[in-house]
């Protein structure tokens, strides 16, 4: 299997997350491409049967990064003519997503939308959606964002229980396909 691993990180939190998928697949993939999205906009969908894509949530979006990213690519592929109508699922292309969020107001509220929004580009394609993966993360640089919203207090995460999660999923989703 070839997979692409694309995330976008300011604090670390989502990189954490990118690496405990990578560790997760890394043994029963041929080839990984591990990119930050800033070194993925000339990467084909298409060449890969696992994309996973991850950012944090901001506002309930991607960050503008990840929203170019998707943009860019959606564009392209429409202008080849390899978006169709009613978006005919494709064999063996499968997607997963992972959103870091803090929170400190509604909690993983404010990371659904941004997630959802990501799955609609790669369901356009025709891509399966394995998952959408939600990890908190610890809000930097406001300790009263990490220790008083609805989460309580998100200091150090992801930590490793949390990064241990994602990787036990990622593997019972991947023994789904």
């Amino acid at each position: 299997m070839k997979a692409a691993i694309m995330y976008w990180t300011k604090s670390g939190n989502t990189e954490k997350v990118a690496t405990a998928i990578r560790d997760s697949i890394e043994s029963i993939c041929d080839e990984i491409a591990y990119l930050r999205v800033e070194d993925a906009q000339d990467l084909d969908y298409f060449d890969y049967e696992l994309i996973c894509l991850g950012f944090p949530s901001y506002y309930w979006r991607p960050p503008k990064q990840v929203d170019d990213l998707l943009v860019n690519h959606h564009n392209r592929y429409r202008k080849e003519k390899r978006i169709k109508i009613g978006s005919p699922k494709l064999s063996g292309k499968n997607v997963i997503i992972f959103c870091t969020y803090s929170g400190p107001h509604t909690g993983i509220n404010e990371a659904i939308p941004a997630a959802k929004y990501a799955s609609q580009y790669f369901e356009h394609l025709g891509f399966t959606i394995l998952d959408e993966l939600y990890v908190v993360g610890e809000f930097h640089g406001s300790e009263k964002a990490s220790t008083k919203g609805r989460l309580g207090d998100i200091r150090g995460r992801p930590d490793e229980k949390d990064l241990a999660d994602v990787r036990q999923r990622v593997r019972e989703l991947l023994e789904q396909i």
